[in-house]
């Protein structure tokens, strides 16, 4: 194992006194290749140029002697020092840190970000999160090849945003470009880069920028979901749209089809937990009252006017879906789209064997439970309204 391993952060400023000591008794030195041509390196020292972390960390662990592991930005951020102290290496690590690339980005463009989200995005990662750029108002999105800004804007497709695209920080290289999220596919890009990403729709900065990283509007909100004043229409009820959410459960990376919007109140409280939505339907004031819900609830969400099935098949990849309306033919349609889970309701037992049929034979797991509920006055105890339901929730098993 080896001696003593110092990490490194390097953000383009020259070297700290801590950090030319910890090199200049390095006997080996991994980094990328602006970091192993820094003059410091010693000339003798063993140098791996850094590709696959785990692999790094093995070569480390077996060596003998004194290693300085570089890495861009503050290692500790989203980078290799967790990788070093996992358990099988049996590492233990000297941090040396250095301003982060997404606080040095943020600078560059004169903006706060203790509001912003911050994603990694990697090719297994990129749809999820394109999905936290759909949903948040400011998002930091650390990139890697094959998952760099071109992507992220041509997976966005119609949401427009704007880019602040932050590339190579910290080397004589390094520029900062500002373009709108439909120009972005037309241009190269170098890696490293770090993308901000901002805009959408009744999105104004926070006066007071709250107490917790990545602050929204959503979260200073009233506290509360599936709200009884939301519902106006058949099949809106706050106890069925909180058996709805309870088992679609939607979550930050999520992408959420509301198919039926109506009033808005479940596209509302899905994007509320963090997750992308697109509200679908047919009728232009349904989508005015979901746009209007939105902006009052202070969430980000896409709505979409159009019948379905035909107008989904221009959608992105949906995680999870609620089918608000359209029965059986939109379901279907819903489940060749393979989501990891479905709801729907029905007000008949013939519509909920419908539903669940063609569910079943999509490969789908289905539950059914017929719901009803009382509103009561609680002064009188009198009976105010009373709702009965059928809930048909279904999950798509897990391939292994």
């Amino acid at each position: 194992m080896a001696d003593r391993v110092t990490v490194i952060g390097w953000d383009g400023s020259p070297l700290t006194a801590a950090a030319r000591s910890a090199l200049s008794a390095a006997t080996l030195v991994a980094g990328a290749a602006h970091h192993l041509a820094l003059p410091e390196v010693p000339p003798a020292a063993e140098r791996i140029r850094l590709g696959s972390l785990g692999l790094a960390a093995r070569r480390i662990a077996g060596h003998r002697g004194t290693a300085v592991v570089f890495a861009d930005g503050d290692p500790g951020f989203f980078g290799v020092v967790r990788t070093l102290r996992a358990p099988e290496h049996g590492l233990e690590v000297e941090v040396v840190p250095a301003v982060s690339s997404v606080a040095a980005a943020f600078a560059r463009a004169g903006m706060p970000w203790d509001d912003a989200q911050v994603v990694v995005a990697h090719p297994r990662t990129l749809r999820r999160a394109v999905n936290v750029c759909r949903a948040h108002a400011k998002v930091a999105v650390l990139t890697s090849p094959g998952a760099g800004p071109a992507e992220l804007a041509l997976l966005l497709g119609a949401v427009h945003r704007t880019f602040v695209i932050c590339e190579e920080l910290g080397t004589d290289r390094e520029q900062v470009s500002v373009l709108t999220s439909d120009k972005v596919a037309d241009h190269n890009w170098r890696d490293p880069n770090v993308v901000i990403v901002i805009g959408g729709a009744g999105q104004t900065p926070a006066a007071d920028p709250g107490w917790f990283l990545g602050q929204t509007a959503a979260q200073s909100a009233p506290r509360g979901w599936a709200r009884p004043q939301l519902g106006t229409g058949e099949g809106e009820s706050a106890h069925l749209r909180a058996a709805q959410l309870a088992r679609l459960g939607p979550r930050t990376g999520d992408l959420v089809w509301d198919i039926g919007a109506g009033s808005g109140g479940f596209a509302v409280d899905a994007a509320a937990f963090g997750a992308a939505v697109i509200a679908v339907d047919a009728d232009p004031a349904a989508c005015e009252r979901t746009t209007t819900a939105a902006r009052a609830r202070g969430v980000q969400l896409q709505v979409v006017a159009g019948q379905a099935p035909h107008v989904l098949e221009d959608l992105p990849e949906p995680d999870v879906v609620r089918v608000g309306g359209g029965g059986a033919p939109v379901v279907a349609a819903v489940a060749e789209r393979r989501p990891e889970r479905i709801v729907s309701h029905a007000s008949t037992r013939d519509e909920a064997e419908a539903v669940g049929r063609v569910l079943t034979e999509h490969g789908y797991v289905v539950e059914c439970a017929l719901l009803q509920s009382v509103g009561l006055d609680a002064r009188t105890w009198s009976e105010q309204d009373r709702s009965v339901v059928f809930l048909l929730a279904a999950e798509r098993p897990v391939t292994r």
